[in-house]
């Protein structure tokens, strides 16, 4: 993935530090032994790339999550952006969970650790969120500034949540009968007011707990300057960010990963903490 290489933080690094452990009132949940991916994911890695006309780009595909053909692959577009679709099934946990866990997760590095041990470095909110708020309130229209690896690449990135209609998408929590949330956001870089491109988690209730599907459009086309300064600059990073098959393998192995892993300890957690 050609993108700037994030500069480096002192202090920064994977795992949790030996104070972490002894005093966090949370460092039960703290596992750096992670399951397996399953088994459809694994069939993603091998069907995949698709057909580009299978994964429609961003925003024309964001009101077709649950009827997509494709619920779990990636493709490589001809604009040279990645389009990667994935399911997570998660047991006991709610899609206000989720809600709560991503207005939580951001205050600090060990709690964003919990989530992938193995490649979640540090995270911060750009701003802080407002004193009291949580669950959706705490996120929404705020930006969660974070370091982690996709593969051996690190990357630093600035996930700025958005009300799910700012993306095109029909809220689920609207939606009459239907217990749902949707977790979107723009993505771009923290060292740059770059965006390079969006991410959804639509998350919906089912008799067990809940299912998740996890969308990503991220490249060229979905590349825009944050500031009208750095406009020549965007230009620039249309002509020269490089997203490969690998990078798409790499996002849908992460993605798979993190969320499998939080349905483990989700559910106590949130009743812990909450």
């Amino acid at each position: 993935m050609k993108l700037p290489t994030p500069k480096v933080v002192p202090g920064r690094a994977l795992g949790w530090t030996p104070e972490d452990l002894a005093s966090l009132p949370y460092a039960r949940f703290w596992n750096p032994v992670m399951a397996e991916i399953p088994a459809h994911a694994l069939r993603a890695l091998s069907d995949s790339p698709v057909a580009e006309a299978l994964m429609p780009r961003m925003p024309e595909a964001v009101n077709d999550i649950v009827g997509s053909p494709i619920q779990n692959g990636y493709t490589v577009t001809t604009e040279g952006a990645i389009h990667v679709n994935l399911t997570t099934e998660m047991p006991d946990v709610t899609p206000a969970m989720i809600d709560w866990w991503f207005g939580w997760h951001g205050d600090s590095a060990p709690r964003y650790k919990l989530w992938h041990p193995l490649a979640h470095v540090h995270a911060q909110w750009k701003q802080p969120p407002r004193a009291g708020s949580i669950g959706r309130a705490r996120y929404v229209g705020s930006t969660s500034q974070v370091d982690e690896f996709l593969g051996s690449a690190m990357i630093r990135a600035a996930i700025q949540f958005r009300r799910p209609e700012e993306l095109g998408l029909v809220d689920p929590i609207a939606a009459a009968g239907v217990e749902a949330t949707a977790v979107c956001a723009r993505v771009g870089l923290a060292d740059a007011p770059i965006d390079i491109g969006y991410l959804i988690h639509h998350m919906e209730a089912v008799p067990a707990g809940s299912v998740m599907r996890s969308r990503f459009w991220i490249g060229p086309p979905y590349i825009a300057a944050r500031k009208v300064a750095f406009r020549p600059v965007m230009l620039i990073a249309r002509r020269l960010v490089s997203l490969t098959e690998l990078d798409a393998r790499a996002l849908l192995v992460h993605c798979a990963q993190e969320m499998n892993h939080l349905a483990t300890f989700l559910p106590a957690l949130h009743e812990q903490e909450s």
